[in-house]
């Protein structure tokens, strides 16, 4: 017995010494990283083009709203064996395609098509450079090396030719939204989920209160799904000289299972080519020498520095990403918005001479209803100064989101942005059943007043209780609609008609008023420019600035340790967790978005 427990004594040093040991190594890595970037002071190291360079768009990505290169990438390189996480911004992606361009050692850009991950706002942005791009005359050539999936296809059917390998596929289906309803599982575990809400269509407490979907929200999400894929589908055609109508058809005859052959005799592919044809072609392309490498350069080679400061006067490009007062951001992945920090950098920009107007970038579902008071405060003080600000709406400006953009002098969406939801709900779990009934646990309470208690763990409200928090979610709602009719200059009565809680696709919101333009950032900057008269010549900054701070990215990496562990052992229930551990985590009164997952 001694022996083994003296063995497993030296096992258990043995293990911590060697988590040390790997801890420490990882914080020497991210230290030398960080003291290389402080070197370069900060700056984007740049590169040396040859002539008939080819840029080189891998689509096996995801896509954010700013790029960065962080020493957190290093970290994760290590936890994953090597295999360093694939991002892209946003902003690198169309700053490259702009160089690339104008650049005439640049001769095209080659699309490997690799399962892109982005919403369909996103993805109508990159596609709207890439058409641009065009216009220089130069080429654009698409791969799909095992396969092309339906986002990459999009984005890929603005190339003269589309390629494919021999025993590769394409896939082509539609868009689908998938929502767990809960309320079954709720009420056998003993939680009740006790709502209160304004707004019909104001669905994203319909999975804990109903177990199907509401006729209302079945309505709201066939409208803009269908709006958001009629766009996509009418361009994919209108580019591939195919009518509409027809390639719908096809959508629903399950083109992933068709033989290469059969895809050509529909025009949904050029040609048929192994990777070493196909590097073949791009050499005759770029007049290279078979025995010699293709001259490829990456996105982030070509992409300006996006993140360097710049001197004296521009338009400061604020970004607001994630859940409204979810954890606050880091870096470039933004994982939610802290409706404090983010009001102060925006006070902080109203009062900098050099910032002659803001370009408000935002790409939330909401969250709450107080952080997005907050935040619309501060956008209107920056107004009220007599600057210009226009919103530049991403994949997501909706509910709380569509809150903090309202009272910008002008608003600019991509056609497939979704936007609206105004509307607001409250949401207080009560495990009553599971405590006292399951668990056995029966919670007493002494209290000096009659409401003292009130949601307290295991309580349930009261009728009176109930009736207090749907009146302070009925005035949340009217003042909602006020800062909305005030923004957009119509009638509370006018936005209580498209309010309602409905979220609606970019192409209706601009049709009823609550979008004034199509376009992404360089559309909203170019128009604060002009009213900030400005000239041609302008300068933009990002803000707030990326930083890399040791011990915040070491946080950041530990997390993602745990919750890939997590994953990795919940599987397929890892996703409700997660969905539950938000709601226990929220304020109890949000402007925010129904949660589906959109299917795309």
């Amino acid at each position: 017995m001694m022996k083994k427990f003296i063995l497993i004594v030296c096992g258990s040093f043995v293990g911590a010494f060697l988590a040390f040991m790997f801890f420490m190594f990882a914080a020497m890595i991210m230290s030398f990283a960080i003291m290389g970037s402080m070197s370069m002071g900060g700056g984007k190291k740049a590169v040396s083009l040859s002539k008939h360079s080819i840029l080189k768009i891998d689509l096996g990505t995801e896509i954010n709203e700013r790029g960065d290169d962080s020493p957190l990438d290093m970290m994760t390189m290590l936890s994953q064996g090597g295999e360093m996480p694939s991002s892209l911004g946003l902003n690198t992606f169309i700053s490259a395609i702009e160089n690339a361009a104008k650049d005439d050692k640049v001769d095209g850009i080659y699309i490997e098509c690799n399962g892109v991950m982005a919403a369909p706002a996103t993805l109508q942005t990159m596609r709207r450079a890439l058409k641009e791009f065009k216009k220089s005359g130069k080429w654009i050539a698409a791969y799909g090396y095992e396969g092309i999936n339906q986002a990459d296809y999009y984005l890929a059917s603005v190339a003269d030719s589309i390629y494919l390998n021999p025993v590769g596929a394409v896939d082509l289906h539609g868009m689908a939204s998938v929502t767990p309803y809960m309320k079954k599982m709720l009420d056998k575990v003993g939680v009740e989920m006790q709502v209160v809400r304004v707004g019909t269509f104001k669905s994203a407490v319909e999975p804990y209160m109903l177990e199907d979907m509401s006729d209302a929200n079945r309505l709201q999400q066939e409208h803009y799904l269908g709006a958001i894929w009629k766009e996509m589908i009418d361009s994919i055609a209108a580019d591939r000289k195919l009518q509409a109508t027809v390639l719908n058809g096809m959508c629903d005859s399950v083109i992933l299972t068709w033989q290469p052959a059969e895809l050509i005799k529909n025009k949904l592919v050029d040609k048929l080519a192994y990777r070493s044809e196909m590097d073949d072609i791009l050499r005759a392309r770029t007049q290279v020498d078979k025995k010699d490498d293709l001259n490829f350069v990456s996105p982030e080679d070509l992409a300006s520095s996006l993140e360097d400061a710049v001197s004296g006067d521009h338009i400061a490009v604020v970004y607001a990403v994630g859940e409204i007062d979810g954890s606050s951001s880091l870096g470039a992945v933004e994982e939610g918005i802290n409706s404090e920090r983010l009001s102060k950098t925006i006070r902080d920009l109203m009062e900098d001479d050099n910032v002659k107007g803001m370009v408000f970038r935002v790409n939330s579902p909401g969250g709450s209803a107080f952080g997005s008071e907050q935040v619309w405060k501060a956008v209107l003080d920056f107004k009220s100064s007599g600057k210009p600000v226009a919103v530049s709406m991403g994949d997501y400006a909706a509910s709380g989101g569509y809150y903090i953009s309202c009272c910008a002098d002008r608003i600019f969406a991509e056609r497939t942005t979704i936007t609206g939801s105004i509307g607001i709900f409250g949401v207080i779990p009560c495990p009553h059943d599971l405590i006292e009934n399951k668990l056995g646990v029966h919670m007493a309470s002494v209290k000096t007043n009659e409401n003292a208690d009130m949601a307290a763990l295991g309580m349930r409200l009261t009728p009176v209780q109930r009736a207090a928090m749907q009146n302070m979610v009925n005035q949340g709602y009217e003042l909602f609609t006020k800062r909305c009719s005030d923004g957009r200059h119509v009638t509370q009565d006018s936005i209580k008609k498209i309010a309602e809680g409905r979220v609606w696709d970019g192409i209706t919101a601009k049709q009823i008023g609550l979008v004034d333009d199509f376009g992404g950032i360089r559309e909203a900057v170019a128009w604060v420019a002009g009213k900030a008269k400005m000239g041609k010549d302008y300068k933009t900054q990002n803000y707030p600035a990326i930083e890399d701070k040791f011990m915040a990215l070491l946080d950041k990496y530990m997390v993602s340790r745990y919750e890939s562990k997590l994953e990795g052992e919940m599987g397929l229930l890892y996703d409700w967790h997660k969905q539950l551990q938000r709601i226990l985590g929220r304020d109890h009164v949000l402007c925010l978005m129904p949660e589906g997952e959109i299917q795309f």
